[in-house]
């Protein structure tokens, strides 16, 4: 479900050691993509795959943050299960695509 934003490099890593499901969506607030996209993945999540943690980091406040995760694109979601990153897309981001991407692993992590 919908949370906060990240502001350390710690609290990110302690984020995916403490969630099964995680999605990290990195944006800068001058990039209209970035903010056109981010209401349709929280819907996408929160309808289709709510067992989902959302975490945004703004890459511009937190420079730190996005190179330790390797993040040089806004937007960049990365997702992870089980600890471990599963997928990571960049720039162009279509919403079906992401729900496929997302759909069997998380079926399978939850036997849903």
């Amino acid at each position: 479900m919908y949370s906060n934003e990240i502001e350390t490099i710690e609290q990110a890593d302690d984020l995916i050691k403490n969630n099964i499901a995680l999605l990290f969506y990195f944006y800068n607030d001058n990039c209209a993509p970035c903010l056109s996209l981010r209401p349709k993945v929280v819907e996408l999540v929160c309808d289709k795959y709510p067992k989902i943690k959302i975490m945004f980091i703004n890459s511009e406040q937190h420079p730190e943050i996005a190179a330790h995760y390797n993040s040089f694109n806004n937007p960049t979601i990365i997702i992870f299960f089980d600890h471990k990153e599963h997928r990571r897309v960049s720039k162009y981001v279509g919403i079906p695509q992401l729900s496929e991407e997302i759909r069997k692993p998380y079926f399978l992590l939850f036997n849903e």
